[in-house]
Order: structure tokens, then C-alpha cells, then sequence
């Protein structure tokens, strides 16, 4: 049995996408989440910032005695490529989990990826998808407003902006015919219902975050590390800007009242270490 808690960390809220998959799937581990939410987003930034602030994120969690990390934005998986471990500590992004359940589900090889401008540049999933299918055609389009939009509560696919926004970054993707398509970021499970209507019903939508919480599950199953105790987990949440943003946002994401203390860590601690 290992009660350590495990480390999941995003630019923001949408990572929690992948802490309320996790509570489903592992009822008994504590999770330790933090939202960079002062310095979202992570998407526009350059290269070198996006590996700074994400080695600053990862010292943070480490800081909790965490089991494993999860890197649960699309930006930081995608700049940091498969690493598997940090210092022993197992790790995973979002990356290979969703890029593993789009292979398995696209049947005529037709995937589309939706993601921040970093990471559609970064070409991360299209690599990923041609080392497992080398057939496979793959569509990608870059949706910087998703994620503003989200962290801001326009959701609902009944919304105007949600509907024209949708329609403009998904309409190259769609004309393609694709059989999956990767949400390759954690906050767009928040448009989930306007970009599955849109998209039809015959394209599988594969969320990054969920598919990692997945990941996390057979890792920890396989090292034995899983908490067996039989009590509920709890959660813990930072946010690096407003405590009372975050809860307001954050119980949209979770579905229900959160099941966990939420603290406030200045950008000044994650600077110094």
C-alpha cells in the first residue's frame, strides 16, 4: 500500500478534467493538484518559457513527497516529449495516454488534433500517432481562444461565441472526415458538448486529460503503488492567483462541490524553488 499523494499540474483549471476522472477511477488516492492560473496561458508562450515554468510547476509538486506526476496540459506535455520518469518519480503528460486511445479508435486512420498554438507547433502528436500508425493521416489546427473562453465560463454550446469559435477552428479538421479527434488540452472536455455537436457523431472525441488519469491507473497498478486503504482520498489544490476564481471555476470542471482545501502559492515561491 503507498498513500503518497499523486501530482497533477496544469496552466490552469483545465487539468482538473483529469483530477475528477482520477477521483472516479481511484476513489482512495490523495491527489495533490496546481493550477498556474497567474500565469495562464501557457499556450502563446515561447518554447524556453513553456520548459521553465513547467520545471518550476514540477519543483513544486515534488515539494508534496508525490508517488507520480502528471503533467495534465497539452503545452507542457508537448514541449517536454515522453519523459517517463523525473528522478525516479513516475511521469506522464497527456500526449501518449491520448494519442494510444485515438489510434485504437480511428478507424479509417483519419485523426484530427486540437491544441493551444505551442502545441500544434510543437508537432508532438503528430509524431506520436506516426510511431504507433505510420499510415495514418493527421489533421491538426491550433484553437487559441478555447482556452481564455473556458477559464472565463463560456461553455455552453447553445453560446454564440462558443458556436462561431468552434465552427472556425474546427471546420478544416471537419472537412477532412476524421475519425477521431484528440482534445488536446485539458479545458476543451469544457466544450465537449459544442465541439461533439459540430463534429457529429461518427468522430470519436478523445479527451487528453481523462486518457491520462487512465495512463496513471495501469502505471500505478503495475509498480504496486496503488492506495488500497479503503478510505476516500482527499484533494488538495493551489492556484497561483485568486483562491475564490479558482473554487468558482473549478467546481464547473468537477461536476460537484470539491473535495478539498484549496491554498494560494505566489509565482514568487515557484521562482525561488
Amino acid at each position: 500500500m503507498n498513500e503518497q499523494a499523486i501530482g497533477i499540474f496544469d496552466s490552469g483549471i483545465g487539468g482538473l478534467t483529469c483530477v475528477r476522472e482520477m477521483n472516479k477511477l481511484l476513489p482512495n488516492e490523495n491527489i495533490v493538484y496546481f493550477g498556474d492560473t497567474a500565469r495562464i496561458p501557457y499556450g502563446t508562450r515561447s518554447r524556453e518559457t513553456i520548459k521553465l515554468y513547467a520545471e518550476q510547476d514540477i519543483g513544486f509538486i515534488r515539494k508534496h513527497n508525490v508517488k507520480m506526476i502528471i503533467a495534465a496540459c497539452g503545452t507542457v506535455s508537448s514541449t517536454m516529449g515522453s519523459c517517463k520518469d523525473i528522478d525516479g518519480i513516475p511521469f506522464t503528460g497527456v500526449v501518449i495516454p491520448a494519442v494510444q486511445a485515438a489510434c485504437a479508435a480511428a478507424r479509417n486512420g483519419r485523426i484530427g488534433v486540437i491544441g493551444t498554438p505551442a502545441t500544434i507547433k510543437s508537432g508532438a502528436y503528430g509524431k506520436a500517432i506516426r510511431a504507433i500508425r505510420q499510415d495514418t493521416a493527421v489533421m491538426g489546427n491550433a484553437c487559441p481562444m478555447f482556452v481564455p473562453m473556458v477559464e472565463n465560463g463560456l461553455t455552453d454550446k447553445d453560446d454564440i461565441i462558443v458556436k462561431t469559435m468552434v465552427e472556425r477552428y474546427l471546420k478544416p479538421i471537419k472537412k477532412e472526415k476524421v475519425d477521431a479527434l484528440i482534445l488536446g488540452c485539458t479545458h476543451y472536455p469544457m466544450l465537449y458538448d459544442a465541439i461533439a455537436e459540430y463534429m457529429g457523431e461518427e468522430v470519436k472525441l478523445i479527451s487528453a486529460g481523462a486518457e491520462a488519469a487512465k495512463y496513471a491507473l495501469n502505471v500505478l497498478t503495475m509498480k504496486n503503488m496503488l492506495n488500497d486503504s479503503g478510505e476516500q482520498g482527499t484533494n488538495l489544490f493551489y492556484s497561483s492567483d485568486s483562491i475564490e476564481l479558482f473554487e468558482e471555476n473549478a467546481r464547473s470542471f468537477m461536476g460537484e462541490e470539491l473535495n478539498g482545501q484549496v491554498r494560494a502559492v505566489s509565482t514568487d515561491e515557484l521562482v525561488k524553488g
